[in-house]
């Protein structure tokens, strides 16, 4: 029997500790999130301290976010060439190694470098960890896992507003930068100890010129989805990236409290787990009424809400939107 054929699993076989690599995954997307969103919060502390404008400052979101896709291309050929496992590790260290060099930053033009090659490993690391972990997991599970893996994000937006009220009131404002370089760790270890993706072994391009051909031949697949992603995540960031700041301009919002905690870091706990909630209910649903059709809903709710999100002037507006 062929090895290829021997080591993919049946439908109903799964290779031992896979579920390794979707925990993995799981947590390295919440790293992610937690370092790009940390910065969020940090706007005019960042620039007293730098000596800069706030705009100058909110600049280096959007370099980040620039940086992407050139980190999507690099380690995602790295793992179509090599395997995810190894490129799915390196990406973790490398951009917790960029996250912990922005908190020892001595000057803004060093801090806007670390920023800039963060986001080299931030947009490395969905494609791979979420090709992955589908990969790997049961057909049956793949809409649910999906929705889990997708919750991580907001689940590490949510623990960097818990970190602003804590950690950083308590250390100042580099240590947010600096706490998630042992969860770095656990991650490497996780898929170190995960099997390789079988699909991978079947399907892995031998070289540079194959994925070129792969990609040319579904061209018109490959433009279409990059043009729905791009939508996608203009609605995404646009939406939640200054939010918070967005709060502190509305009048006498950052003297109230919501659950015993400041309004400024409240609400955004709040929409997060929103967030954490939609995609494990989206996530699941996808897998009875379709992809498409879960996306349409999700987004029809979206434009419901936006009123309130956007234009509430009150405390319970805002909560409710």
């Amino acid at each position: 029997m062929p090895i290829e054929a021997a080591t993919i699993p049946g439908p109903d076989r799964q290779p031992r500790r896979w579920h390794f690599a979707v925990v993995s995954c799981i947590l390295g997307w919440v790293l992610d999130a937690f370092d790009f969103f940390v910065l969020v919060f940090l706007f005019d502390t960042l620039a007293a301290h730098f000596h800069v404008s706030k705009a100058s400052v909110v600049y280096t979101l959007t370099l980040t976010l620039a940086m992407r896709p050139l980190g999507a291309i690099l380690f995602g050929s790295l793992a179509d060439r090599f395997g995810r496992r190894l490129p799915l590790a390196g990406c973790v260290l490398y951009f917790s190694l960029c996250t912990v060099c922005t908190g020892l930053a001595p000057s803004f033009s060093v801090f806007v470098l670390c920023r800039a090659l963060y986001g080299i490993g931030m947009g490395g690391y969905w494609g791979i960890g979420a090709s992955y972990a589908l990969e790997i997991s049961p057909r049956r599970f793949r809409g649910l896992l999906s929705g889990l893996i997708q919750a991580g994000y907001p689940l590490g937006y949510l623990l960097a507003s818990v970190a602003m009220q804590t950690l950083a009131a308590a250390l100042g404002w580099r240590s947010v930068f600096f706490v998630g370089a042992p969860v770095a760790g656990i991650v490497v270890v996780l898929t170190l100890m995960a099997p390789e993706s079988a699909a991978w072994k079947q399907h892995h391009a031998r070289s540079v010129s194959d994925i070129a051909a792969a990609l040319m031949g579904h061209w018109r697949m490959f433009v279409y989805l990059l043009a729905m992603m791009s939508v996608l995540l203009c609605l995404s960031h646009g939406a939640q990236d200054l939010y918070p700041d967005f709060l502190r301009s509305v009048p006498g919002l950052r003297a109230n409290t919501l659950a015993g905690l400041n309004a400024l870091y409240a609400i955004p706990i709040l929409y997060n787990i929103g967030a954490i909630m939609g995609a494990l209910l989206f996530g699941s649903l996808s897998q009875r009424i379709g992809r498409r059709n879960a996306i349409v809903l999700a987004l029809a709710l979206a434009l419901l809400a936006m009123p309130a999100w956007a234009f509430g002037t009150s405390l319970a507006k805002l909560a409710d939107g």
